[in-house]
């Protein structure tokens, strides 16, 4: 569309003027990488707070000696696991670790799919755990990977654990959630 400025000559109006190609992406463009950059977000805090916690364990806790924190049910008490829990596949660590890297990498790929934030910060809690304890598979005497886990958190007589089998708790929990306020959404529609 034109119009006149002086009475003779035609001008084009600034609407008439072609959108750049480069023009910023519409927010829905950019959602699934907000929601991927939160899994991550998520999932290196996780894996910060794991390592952190499992080096202040091996610098101040004993194998020999368990410090109560709610009695018999919970305490701390230091641990090298070469299974997983209740140390389930003690003799293949190996194994174990190449499990764990696949799981990783699949994690990763799930976070880019994340639907909603709240999947995110599911599949980063999971991603993160998982992450925590494959770096002490694959750094952790006796040696690459075939290390030993580090694990701190005694649950009474049952078993040790650390904050990363929490977190990896936690991120299924809310992992099962989600599934099923989506399943019950679904079904009412």
């Amino acid at each position: 569309m034109t119009h006149r400025t002086d009475g003779a000559a035609l001008a084009p109006m600034n609407n008439d003027v072609a959108e750049p190609a480069s023009s910023p992406r519409p927010a829905t463009a950019r959602a699934p990488l907000r929601r991927f950059l939160l899994a991550f977000a998520v999932a290196a805090g996780a894996v910060l707070i794991d390592q952190g916690t499992k080096a202040l364990a091996l610098a101040q806790l004993s194998e020999y000696e368990r410090i109560p924190v709610l009695g018999d049910w919970l305490g701390l008490q230091l641990a090298f696991n070469p299974g997983t829990v209740m140390s389930l596949g003690a003799d293949s660590t190996w194994l174990l670790t190449i499990v764990a890297v696949v799981a990783s990498v699949a994690l990763l790929i799930a976070a880019t799919r994340a639907r909603t934030a709240g999947w995110a910060i599911a599949i980063g809690l999971v991603w993160g755990g998982a992450v925590g304890n494959l770096l002490d598979r694959l750094l952790a005497p006796p040696g690459f990977a075939r290390g030993h886990v580090t694990d701190f958190l005694a649950y009474g007589n049952l078993f040790i654990g650390n904050l990363a089998d929490v977190l990896i708790g936690v991120g299924v929990a809310l992992g099962i959630l989600l599934f099923v306020r989506d399943h019950r959404t679904h079904s009412e529609q």
